[in-house]
């Protein structure tokens, strides 16, 4: 199955992210804060917070600091209480946008993100507006001239739904999420290393946007992404 090129959206949002270490790790202490208040501080019980602290790893984050957040949430450390809220909206084109943040603020974290959509061409909607274009799904990718038959055959041997080809070669597996860390783990041992890993809300249909479009779609998408309050961007532009 083929699909829309995203390499160049992923290497773009890479090298956006080692610009702001910084951010990352405070979304990512958001993240391990959440998962650990609403599913418990044992990691081997709890997925969400499982994959929090496989980012925290990757993003180099020390082990004392996810063990201090991680007690934080459970009580054994006094801390914030975030809370989790989804905007949607629309981008350059007509283009499908959902905005997830936490907040300790949800007054403050509301009109950043609408100032953001009003300031660089976007609307907000309501709750429900775009969302029903998207699928919440395991991502698993690979970067192109990786071997898509040893990726396929491991993939779906390990429960994963689709393995789709994308135009430059970049190579996505998708699951259920519930089956995501299986296939994601199956795929490592397999000595297949993924260059982007993530449970995600993933576009049904894309839309195309060139040029100037794009070029302003990309700015709205990252001025989004450097909010505070916001922990991630989903969006249907093919840029």
């Amino acid at each position: 199955m083929a699909g829309h090129s995203k390499w160049a959206n992923i290497q773009h949002r890479k090298g956006r992210q080692d610009e702001k270490r910084g951010k990352i790790w405070t979304r990512i202490i958001r993240e391990i804060t959440v998962a650990a208040r609403t599913g418990g501080g044992d990691p081997s019980a709890n997925p969400r917070l499982r994959l929090a602290i496989e980012k925290a790893k990757a993003a180099n984050m020390p082990a004392d600091r996810v063990k201090y957040n991680i007690d934080k949430a459970t009580g054994n450390a006094e801390g914030v209480n975030y809370e989790e809220i989804r905007y949607e909206g629309y981008g350059i084109g007509g283009a499908a946008i959902i905005v997830d943040t936490m907040t300790d603020n949800r007054v403050r974290t509301v009109a950043e993100v609408r100032h953001a959509f009003s300031k660089h061409g976007g609307n907000m909607g309501t709750e429900g507006s775009v969302a029903f274009q998207f699928k919440n799904v395991g991502q698993i990718i690979f970067a192109p001239g990786t071997n898509e038959d040893k990726v396929m055959e491991v993939a779906l041997e390990a429960g994963a739904d689709d393995v789709v080809t994308d135009e430059d070669g970049a190579i996505e597996v998708l699951t259920a999420p519930a089956e995501f860390e299986a296939v994601k783990n199956a795929l490592v041992a397999a000595g297949l290393t993924p260059d982007a890993a993530d449970v995600t809300m993933r576009p049904d249909v894309t839309i195309e946007l060139a040029g100037d479009d794009a070029a302003r779609m990309q700015k709205l998408l990252d001025i989004l992404e450097d909010l505070d309050d916001v922990q991630d961007v989903f969006h249907n532009a093919a840029l």
